[in-house]
């Protein structure tokens, strides 16, 4: 992104290896898993399919028009200087609560449970509903893909200059028609309707003029009083009339109708080029030539054709490549090809792996690269015949050859050294100040690891995991224990010297669980007693990350830290941080600061742990500031997981860090792994996002990667594309296992061209699109002010639908808001990213909040983001306890709610529980096991385990939610009309923001303004 520096990100693993070409091979290889397809990588996917009906929503003051070429000359051009803030005024009322308040009791609360800032709704009456009917393109120009429109009314005037504020908080917003597939249909007399609304008084300063805009079409349409001016949240005068949401475009009906039309179904990859089902969609996905949407997501799959082209279409060109990504059960693992000490063939020009997009050649004694076009020789081992199409007739036996997703052992060249590694292993580091001692939380600790240690991860083929395990406490000095097997007691030695850190100890440190058992044991039931009597306070950070690289790197293998924190490391030694929580800084340019580390031995030290394959896991139980912003980077840099628990107790909050340790503990990973994204000619990776190190611009270091992290990689032309032969990428990582094996994991990927702009934004991915521009929003506040990367995004936003407009869709009133139908939710979807908590840029939300938020999203997937941002929201009260089915989720805002209900919102971080008032008694019953409404205590963080249809269903929903998420989310319960339900609106996310962002409808009219300034 021109403006932006982006940042980092997230992987998975995957198990169940058959061999190939193993002189060995097992017998239980499964080879009869190989797919076999008629082309070797499928044909390019159509680009030009019939499109369905125009959607067409009724807006008064939106405009189309022209657009101006010479605005479009960079990327992120600075945004028109007329804008302020996107922001409208925070001051949102809520039911029985003071205005002058909210916002500090909200924060408050925040701090308290752990929860970030995201947008509530000023409680009002919903609005009348009203909808008008789909109106059918009748140009005679082809048509485009399908596009939301939203058409003309009478626009308004703007209220006087004096009244704004912000640049987008419109008091109304015009109506318009139902989406495709939405339930419903015209109203019975439309133009009545229209009519009545009309007559309306406008509001203040409004008079119903068309000044610039053009004048209503015919046909059935919606005015409505209001403009798209920076009006104030609040204005004086007769209550206006508000739109119906159902008549914009819902993220809830995009993603049903996907399920619908693909959900369920086998998802193959032999086509170039197609759109795959979207994340919300199950499927079952075959790998046939192409890497599967699960390992590689990409922004759009019909790239530009020249640089040109993309820099008029300003849709950024990327990919969320997960190289780790778990796959279904019912999928096929990956495939493990054995060379033997030649290794993998590569091209000799390039570099670029064998796999499917190589032709063999001359008989099959020649291959050309499929990313350079070098002709190379094919080694005598590897040499087979043709058949009668060109095809090697080993083609299906061989996956480099016919899958888009394989791996490779790795020779002695591809090791450091040259010498084979050693298995891994897991250091454990606890702090043992007096807080943690106190609040029970070591006792917690050290007695899960006693179980947890037995689910260490280990490879399909093995019978007990390879990874040793070793042990830490710490303070102010550091103790290491000796737990050796013939031991019949762990012996402790202290390190007090903290400044020159160094290990005490090799043989007897890092064990074998299974063989030292006993003695490990041992030491877990004795820490929290020895440490009983200390009131030592003060700790240290980094001196510990030091010693555990230190004791990986003497025993010469990779590994990972996981380190359990507590408080500021204020004790004198290496990278002792200060209380540097200044909310002053916040909205002013120095606000970047607080996102930045405030000394750099982390940077170094987090260098040094890349280098050495040590990744940092860090559990951190803060009761106050504790830097985040600094602790954290070493555990986003070295590929690591950050979890946070503030204000920590254990009766309400152990289960969810317990959870958490679990699933980090089992977790399946690479250990000191490089990846390297390599792309056919005409274009290249330029930029890289996620929570990894570079070295150089080419090398992705990470020292540990898992199935979770993604990295976002973004590419530029740097040539014109041929649309016959595509884009092709091939992501290619080296690893070392879980038991110690040096692999190569190869991931291929290809992707159409075109010159004709529709085909581009036909081929986009909204959900890749929001993970990418989150990840380099939070990766350019680390250097620019947060006021100029907010203007970028809606700039940015206002460009790519103008450039839709401009060039792709029918002819049409220039006063219609034209949305293409692949990008339809991207404006709701951009506004809950521009008042999340990192963005929002409020001094109410805790600076540890918004550092922990933005590093959690610099590792997300495309999955991970679209739940963060667009939260699923579900009608408890409407499920049906008898089906396998979940109840239908329904829109993010509070005109959902109704006192009779119960509503479950997660977003992958938190979770709530809603009850209405008037919620049925026997739902209640059934749930919680109390009579009625008034028993229900909101402390609980657990449902009660009740023999009942309605709390086994409801059980079984969180369970499968929670599975789905790599975070354990805390239930937290929320009662109509009680103070914590303020902190649930945060989530309803169409709404308007107790923080002053935007509600859906306003931001719409917000880049719909910016759109007709582009086009005029």
């Amino acid at each position: 992104m021109g403006g932006f520096t982006p940042g980092f990100g997230q992987p998975a693993s995957s198990p169940l290896y058959g061999h190939y070409g193993d002189g060995n091979p097992s017998p239980s290889a499964p080879q009869s898993a190989m797919l076999k397809t008629s082309v070797p990588f499928g044909p390019a996917a159509p680009v030009g399919s019939s499109p369905p009906a125009i959607h067409q929503f009724n807006q008064g003051s939106f405009q189309n028009g022209p657009s101006n070429a010479a605005q479009q000359s960079n990327r992120y051009p600075a945004p028109p200087p007329s804008y302020s803030s996107y922001y409208p005024p925070s001051q949102a009322t809520y039911p029985n609560s003071s205005p002058s308040s909210s916002a500090v009791q909200l924060a408050n609360r925040l701090s308290n449970m752990q929860v970030n800032s995201y947008s509530p709704n000023n409680a009002q009456a919903p609005p009348p509903p009203l909808t008008s009917g789909i109106q059918p393109s009748l140009h005679g120009r082809p048509p485009p893909p399908q596009q939301a429109a939203l058409p003309s009314g009478p626009p308004i005037s703007p209220p006087p200059a004096n009244n704004l504020n912000s640049h987008c908080s419109p008091p109304s917003f015009p109506p318009g028609a139902r989406q495709e597939g939405i339930p419903g249909s015209s109203p019975p007399n439309a133009n009545l309707l229209q009519q009545q609304l009309s007559n309306q008084h406008p509001g203040p300063g409004l008079s119903p003029q068309y000044g610039n805009f053009a004048p209503p079409m015919a046909g059935a349409q919606l005015s409505y009083p209001g403009g798209l001016p920076s009006g104030p949240a609040q204005l004086a005068g007769p209550q206006q009339k508000k739109l119906d949401p159902d008549s914009i475009p819902s993220p809830i009906q995009v993603i049903e109708n996907d399920k619908i039309s693909r959900g369920g179904q086998i998802y193959a990859t032999n086509i170039r080029g197609q759109v795959p089902p979207l994340v919300t969609t199950d499927c079952v996905i075959q790998d046939q030539g192409h890497a599967s949407p699960r390992y590689i997501r990409c922004t759009a799959y019909c790239f530009p054709s020249s640089a040109d082209m993309a820099k008029q279409a300003q849709i950024p060109l990327a990919a969320i490549i997960k190289p780790f990504a778990n796959v279904l059960p019912n999928e096929t693992p990956l495939y493990l090809v054995n060379h033997g000490e030649t290794g993998p063939i590569r091209c000799n020009r390039c570099k670029a792996y064998m796999c499917p997009f190589m032709q063999f050649i001359e008989g099959g004694r020649k291959y050309q690269c499929g990313f350079c076009n070098c002709v190379n020789d094919v080694p005598p081992f590897y040499f087979q015949h043709l058949d009668h199409i060109g095809r090697r007739i080993d083609h299906y036996e061989r996956p480099e050859l016919s899958l888009g997703s394989y791996e490779y052992i790795a020779t002695l060249d591809y090791c450091k050294n040259n010498k084979l590694p050693q298995p891994p292993a897991y250091i454990f580091m606890i702090d043992v100040s007096y807080n943690n001692i106190k609040s029970g939380l070591v006792k917690i600790i050290c007695e899960e690891l006693k179980t947890v240690l037995d689910r260490l991860p280990r490879e399909e083929q093995e019978e007990a995991s390879t990874i040793r395990v070793g042990f830490v406490t710490y303070n102010k000095v550091l103790h290491f224990f000796n737990v050796k097997s013939n031991l019949a007691q762990p012996q402790m030695m202290v390190v007090t010297d903290v400044s020159e850190v160094f290990v005490p100890l090799l043989d007897g440190f890092l064990v074998n669980f299974q063989e030292s058992r006993a003695v490990i044991n041992n030491l877990l039931d004795q820490i929290p007693e020895i440490f009983a009597d200390s009131n030592e306070s003060e700790t240290v950070f980094a001196p510990i990350i030091q010693a555990g690289m230190e004791a990986l790197k003497a025993a010469e293998c990779a590994g990972k830290l996981f380190i359990f924190h507590s408080s500021l490391p204020t004790a004198e030694a290496p990278g002792k941080l200060k209380n540097r929580d200044d909310r002053k800084l916040v909205n002013t340019e120095k606000e970047k600061m607080l996102f930045q580390p405030q000394t750099n031995i982390y940077e170094t030290l987090a260098k040094d742990c890349v280098a050495n394959g040590c990744s940092v896991d860090l559990f951190l139980f803060p009761s106050q500031y504790v830097d985040v912003a600094s602790m954290g980077l070493i555990t986003m840099h070295t590929g690591g997981t950050l979890y946070k628990y503030s204000n920590f107790q254990v009766h309400s909050d152990s289960q969810q860090f317990l959870n958490d340790l679990r699933k980090d503990i089992e977790k399946r990973l690479g250990f000191d792994a490089i990846m390297r994204v390599r792309t056919s000619t005409g274009f290249r990776a330029t930029d890289f996002l996620g929570a990894v190190y570079m070295n150089n611009t080419t090398d992705v270091e990470m020292a540990a990667v898992d199935c979770d992290k993604a990295v976002t990689v973004e590419f530029k032309h740097d040539d014109k594309l041929n649309e016959d032969s595509g884009a092709l990428i091939q992501c290619a990582i080296l690893y070392t296992s879980m038991s110690g094996q040096r692999r190569l994991r190869i991931h291929n990927l290809g992707l159409n061209c075109s010159s004709q702009l529709v085909d581009v934004y036909k081929s986009c991915e909204t959900d890749a699109l929001i993970n990418f521009f989150a990840k380099s929003a939070y990766k350019a506040i680390l250097s620019q002010p947060l006021k100029t990367v907010r203007e970028i995004l809606v700039n940015q936003t206002a460009r790519m639908l103008a450039c839709y407009r401009k060039n792709c869709a029918s002819p049409s009133a220039v006063s219609q808001l034209i949305l293409p139908d692949s990008m339809k939710v991207l404006p709701v979807y951009m506004n809950c990213l521009l008042k999340g908590c990192v963005l929002a840029g409020k001094p109410e939300i805790s600076t540890d909040e918004r550092a922990f938020h933005r590093q959690l999203v610099m590792a997300m997937d495309a999955a991970g983001t679209q739940l963060l941002f667009y939260p699923q929201f579900l009608p408890i009260h409407s499920m049906d306890v008898s089906a396998d089915v979940f109840p239908m989720a329904v829109r993010c805002s509070e005109d959902r709610l109704s006192e009779g209900g119960l509503f479950l919102l997660a977003n992958g971080i938190h979770m709530f529980l809603w009850l209405g008032v008037s919620a049925p008694p026997e739902l209640i019953q059934g749930i919680f096991n109390v009579p009625s409404f008034a028993h229900v205590s909101t402390e609980a963080t657990i449902l009660p385990d009740v023999d009942n249809p309605y709390s086994l269903k409801l059980r079984a929903m969180i369970d499968h939610l929670q599975n789905k998420s790599p975070y354990s989310m805390k239930i937290l319960i929320v009662k109509q009309r009680e103070q914590p339900e303020m902190v649930f609106r945060q989530f309803l996310v169409e709404d308007k923001s107790v923080y002053g962002g935007a509600s859906y409808v306003d931001f719409l009219c917000c880049v719909h303004k910016e759109i007709c300034q582009l086009l005029n």
